[in-house]
């Protein structure tokens, strides 16, 4: 991109009028995070007034993870020395996640997915025109609050098919070498963006939420989007 996403998203307030509000969502599904971003982010939709559409972009946050994925006291001590390393965080994420509705069952988790499968039934998802946004809040779900383990064939089948996505439809999608290639070229593309961590909401292509940020700010950048004034308008290089 001509200029980093984080730069795009500290850009002036000069937009041009859109009173519909677009929303690209860029998130990974073992990401916190992401979790307590997309209810403030859901939280922010509910004040929109007028036409809005959301769909959701792939990114890995752990792409050196095997296929099969990792044991998650394993995952821990690479990532972070120990366990007990990283207990601070997760106290606090636990926290913050009872403040949106979370609840952060860390205890529960075992196994740490390779998520490009979970990707790959987004984006079928998005071809069928089911509501992405609903299917990754029972992804989500399932991860954090279930502990169960995401990138498992037969848990992503139960959970997908609660939305009306036939068995054979997410199985396909599962095995498709070409599926999986787009899901990696989406992502190579944010990251050669400038985009570094997710969440991330491109929204109306012009404006970047980056981190999770309080509800009224994501608010804030709807409006900004939507109806700032000026003929100058700032936008990112679209993302396909």
């Amino acid at each position: 991109m001509s200029e980093t996403l984080s730069n795009i998203a500290r850009s002036n307030d000069r937009v041009a009028p859109n009173a519909a509000l677009h929303v690209e969502v860029i998130a990974d599904f073992v990401c916190p995070f992401c979790f307590i971003g997309k209810r403030r982010f859901d939280e922010a939709l509910k004040a929109v007034q007028g036409p809005s559409d959301v769909s959701w972009y792939p990114y890995q946050l752990n792409p050196e993870i095997l296929a099969e994925g990792e044991p998650f006291d394993d995952f821990l001590t690479r990532r972070f020395g120990s366990p007990a390393n990283v207990e601070p965080v997760l106290k606090h994420l636990v926290a913050e996640g009872k403040a949106v509705g979370i609840d952060f069952r860390f205890d529960k988790l075992r196994h740490v997915p390779n998520t490009i499968p979970v990707h790959q039934v987004m984006q079928l998802a998005e071809s069928l025109g089911v509501d992405q946004s609903a299917l990754a809040e029972d992804l989500l779900s399932a991860f954090f609050e279930q502990g169960r383990n995401i990138g498992d064939r037969n848990d992503l089948l139960d959970i997908a098919r609660a939305h009306d996505i036939s068995a054979s439809d997410i199985n396909r999608a599962i095995d498709s070498e070409q599926g999986r290639q787009r899901v990696l070229a989406r992502e190579g593309q944010v990251r050669g963006s400038g985009l570094v961590g997710v969440p991330g909401y491109l929204v109306n292509r012009r404006l970047l939420i980056v981190g999770v940020q309080p509800t009224d700010v994501i608010v804030t950048a709807f409006d900004r989007a939507m109806f700032g004034e000026g003929s100058d308008a700032l936008e990112s290089p679209a993302i396909n």
